[in-house]
């Protein structure tokens, strides 16, 4: 699994470019993950779930350290500075052979998908967008109504902050194509399920990426 470093601004970024086997050039997803302050990093357990998943449906998979966070340098930037990072990831994957960019999507769970969604949703480069938990009450989301990329959009039947009913009015809110999928008995965190949510994103951007032409 090759490490990999990539800049941000003046910031120097690690993170892992996780390749399928067999000859390249694969689609990719850049992964963000969740809170910087809150213990969220590429380590996480949905982070690797999601990315573990994508690289068996033959995606390539980027998941990295936002700034101030692991051996990334930098502070916290208030979700600012994450996301020119978000946009850092995608002009690095640009810039690698092994990477087809016409076929990149961007997936973020919790505060990863603020960030994500918000810095590429109206990135020409990025082709599906893959929320995870996103915080509707803690975040703005509102830009997603204005969106006609292919999206998917998950929560945890039991999730912390966000209630079901606030997703699903929200859902309604966005423009076709999208996809929704409640994870039953999952919280937040979605211990026990990340096999189930990584192959639910798989499914969907290995079938959204076999409609590019």
């Amino acid at each position: 699994m090759p490490k990999v470093e990539f800049k941000s601004g003046k910031l120097t970024l690690e993170g892992y470019l996780e390749l399928p086997r067999g000859a390249g050039p694969f689609p990719a997803c850049i992964v963000c993950h969740p809170h910087s302050l809150y213990g969220g990093e590429m380590h996480n357990n949905v982070v690797i779930g999601v990315c573990s998943h994508l690289v068996k449906s033959q995606i390539a998979a980027l998941r990295f350290n936002f700034r101030g966070v692991g051996r990334s340098q930098g502070e916290f930037g208030g979700g600012i500075g994450e996301q020119e990072d978000a946009i850092a990831a995608l002009e690095f994957l640009l810039q690698r052979d092994e990477i087809d960019a016409e076929r990149i999507a961007l997936a973020g769970y919790s505060f990863g998908a603020f960030v994500g969604l918000a810095a590429l949703n109206g990135n020409e480069n990025i082709k599906a967008l893959v929320g995870i938990s996103p915080p509707l009450t803690l975040f703005e989301f509102s830009y997603l109504k204005n969106c006609t990329k292919p999206k998917l959009l998950m929560m945890g039947e039991m999730d912390q902050f966000t209630p079901l009913k606030v997703f699903k009015e929200f859902y309604e809110k966005i423009p076709e194509p999208k996809d929704k999928r409640i994870i039953e008995g999952a919280d937040h965190f979605y211990w026990g399920y990340e096999n189930e949510v990584g192959q639910v994103v798989a499914d969907f951007l290995k079938k959204t990426f076999e409609n590019i032409p």
